[in-house]
């Protein structure tokens, strides 16, 4: 356990990706086997489920601390995290230092407590408490509160598992897929051994474009490039070998279970075949929002109601591999060559969930401009520009592939609610809630709340809202407080659809605040009326 803090404390303490890497990388190598692998489950969202009501845990943490129970919730108000006011709270252990338990036996403990009676729970809590120092006390608390979440991705874990192991990264995504327990399933096992699935399942590198920042005159001949549109979907390669079918997402994480509908291509599209495209919801046979396909996303298990609600397709845009040749070396256009007339045949049947990403010629950059001008309608976020001759690359580079997406929906809202930060913000409001005004038929109006966002400022210009609602505030609910509708922000955001959840009636896609507008008073912010007008079903 003490290694495992030690580790959780040197993570907390850099925003570096590679000293993150280094450290996992580190652990992974010297830890016993039983504690990599409940590493590895914890890093994967495999946590023991919550064995202790949080509400208690507040309560005996108080009573540890000799402080009532008004002072505790004050301070977890301000701290906003449970597990560090917990830790921040407790008097200094009595018996520090004496050796702790392994990480294993901790989370065993965590899976036998849960059925004990409170007395029972009560007695171990303050055992373990009166043991740990702090970093030890605040990852024992994430674990017994169920919320051990610290900005640690599975992708990065993976990175640095495949360093400590030599093993590749994407094998190892493929083997740390599934289900299997974390108490009962070996390292060597779940890491080390070989299967004779392991060729079969591992994807190619994705390729990915840059922004276009300016317009696409300084690409030179628009003659050398194709264009089709940037579909707003998932991200994927669908590998079919050996009578499997295998289907990855960009962040190479396996998502197989999450789309059965792609078993259907086993049957269809020939052995030997790595399709690179867009996972697109297809309701009604016809492209659905993001919104629509987020209802799929993260699900362990699909059900027939969700997949007869939302049914999803594989719009296809390459071919990485045909005939079990690995054929990225290709040109785009001989790549499309091959891809065009192995789609577009089964396209058009609606039991088949694959289609084709249609690519068209650039007569010339204002004509591109044109389409591009169409992406809402077509339900896309702007064109993609695929030079004739590049073959598929690795990675993001600049030169062949480029994304020219539409410009940002924006709106003048009005700051609502606003909440502290996290990390180095936490003694700043900088997360905000933002209004427009409903404009009844009576001719009265009401602001009401549209979208959240906590990005777009400087730290000067946070730091000066936050000065500001602490001297505007009307009501306090938590870390949650409730301003005078006074000042204005331009709020962009990708994209917009309606929902039932909302009271505004929608939901915006990647809302984030583009100014301050000092120079506008709220009774001049936009209306929920203009933004309804963009919802191409509304």
């Amino acid at each position: 356990m003490e290694a495992f803090a030690h580790l959780i404390r040197t993570l907390d303490s850099t925003n570096k990706t590679n000293v993150k890497v280094a450290a996992l990388a580190a652990y992974f190598r010297e830890a016993p086997d039983p504690d990599k692998v409940w590493t590895i489950a914890i890093l994967s969202h495999r946590r023991p489920p919550r064995p202790v009501n949080t509400r208690l845990l507040r309560e005996w943490a108080a009573e540890m601390a000799g402080i009532p129970m008004w002072l505790f919730e004050e301070s977890y108000h301000i701290v906003g995290d449970l597990a560090e006011t917990i830790a921040l709270v407790l008097p200094h252990p009595e018996n520090g230092g004496a050796p702790l338990p392994s990480l294993s036996e901790y989370l065993e403990d965590m899976v036998g407590l849960k059925p004990l009676d409170e007395v029972e729970k009560k007695a171990y809590v303050w055992k373990q408490w009166g043991r740990m120092d702090y970093y030890q006390r605040f990852v024992f608390n994430k674990f017994i509160t169920g919320g051990f979440r610290i900005g640690i991705s599975q992708k990065l874990m993976t990175r640095a598992l495949a360093q400590a192991t030599g093993v590749d990264e994407p094998l190892l995504a493929y083997r740390l897929m599934g289900n299997w327990d974390p108490a009962t399933t070996g390292f060597a096992e779940l890491v080390l051994e070989a299967r004779d699935s392991d060729r079969d399942a591992r994807p190619f590198p994705f390729y990915l474009a840059y922004a276009l920042q300016d317009g696409p005159e300084a690409l030179g001949d628009p003659a050398a490039w194709l264009m089709e549109h940037k579909w707003d979907g998932i991200r994927a390669q669908v590998l079919l070998r050996n009578g499997e079918v295998y289907v990855w997402s960009r962040g190479e994480e396996l998502v197989t279970d999450q789309y059965p509908e792609f078993q259907s291509l086993v049957n269809t599209v020939p052995e030997g075949t790595v399709l690179d495209g867009e996972i697109l919801p297809y309701p009604k046979g016809e492209i659905g929002s993001f919104r629509d396909l987020q209802k799929r996303l993260g699900r362990k298990s699909i059900s027939a109601a969700l997949l007869k609600k939302t049914p999803v397709i594989l719009r296809a845009y390459d071919l990485l591999e045909w005939e079990g040749k690995d054929i990225r070396h290709l040109p785009f256009r001989e790549r499309r060559a091959l891809l065009d007339p192995l789609v577009a045949p089964l396209a058009p049947d609606p039991e088949i969930p694959l289609d084709l990403s249609v690519t068209a010629e650039v007569k010339d950059w204002k004509a591109a401009a044109l389409e591009r001008g169409r992406a809402r309608e077509l339900r896309s976020e702007g064109l993609m520009l695929k030079h004739r001759d590049a073959p598929y690359g690795v990675g993001r580079k600049k030169g062949d592939w480029w994304k020219w997406k539409v410009d940002p929906y924006t709106v003048d809202a009005v700051l609502t609610y606003a909440m502290r930060g996290h990390g180095r913000r936490s003694n700043l409001f900088t997360d905000y809630t933002f209004a427009l005004w409903d404009q009844k038929e009576d001719g009265k109006r009401e602001l009401v709340t549209f979208a959240k966002a906590y990005s777009g400022l400087t730290d000067a210009e946070f730091r000066q809202v936050d000065a500001w609602i602490k001297r505007h505030t009307l009501e306090r609910f938590g870390p949650v407080r409730s301003v005078e509708p006074e000042q204005v922000f331009e709020i962009a955001f990708e994209g917009i659809a309606a929902s039932g959840r909302h009271k505004s009636g929608v939901a915006t896609r990647f809302p984030r605040i583009v100014r301050w507008r000092k120079d506008k008073p709220a009774a001049e912010a936009d209306t929920l009326q203009t933004l309804k007008r963009w919802i191409p079903e509304l």
